[in-house]
């Protein structure tokens, strides 16, 4: 009962229930937003970035440069698999010593190919990382533009809001404003 009017009290309704009464719960649809929490919006950050020119521009890179890593790779290691074939042949016609010479000269630098692949690889990560870093830096002025125009005092990570009204939501409005404001990101 105490649970009941607190929430009631919290979500604008005056609750009178007398001994016995239950009072139906308002769906979460048809509330509207009492002045005591009117200051909190709700934003998900990922959908934001996603969405938004700049995260298109650099999923589009990135895919693009993963690809041709791709490519990259397959091809050496084709070339690794014939030289490996080609090494094999010629074992008939070589010294135990010279085999085994060419062997781990072949292992090295398979090796350090690997290794410097797996760099290329490792630095497109980065590179994802720095640009999210990037985005969100740039887009935290923004955001906090369209708190002061919607008279917020704090925005929330909608991806852990159990239950809450739609209208609090600005993840769509601030994808226009971000593209509006900042474009892909790139400088021009």
């Amino acid at each position: 009962m105490v649970r009941t009017l607190m929430i009631g009290a919290l979500l604008g309704g005056a609750l009178s229930l007398g001994p016995g009464m239950a009072q139906e719960t308002p769906s979460v649809s048809d509330l509207s937003l009492p002045r005591s929490v009117q200051g909190i919006l709700t934003l998900d950050w990922e959908v934001l970035y996603d969405s938004s020119a700049w995260g298109k521009r650099v999923s589009a890179e990135l895919s693009q440069a993963s690809k041709d890593l791709n490519t990259e790779n397959n091809r050496i290691a084709d070339d690794l698999v014939i030289e490996e074939r080609q090494l094999t042949e010629r074992r008939a016609a070589m010294t135990p010593e010279d085999f085994r010479a060419e062997a781990a000269a072949f292992d090295k630098r398979a090796t350090g190919i690997r290794a410097a692949q797996k760099a290329k690889a490792q630095a497109l990560q980065a590179q994802l990382e720095q640009e999210r870093q990037a985005f969100v830096q740039a887009a935290l002025p923004v955001l906090d533009e369209l708190l002061v125009q919607r008279g917020a005092a704090v925005v929330l990570d909608r991806r852990v809001i159990i239950r809450g009204l739609s209208n609090i939501d600005v993840t769509n409005d601030l994808i226009l404003l971000v593209d509006e404001r900042l474009g892909s990101g790139t400088v021009e």
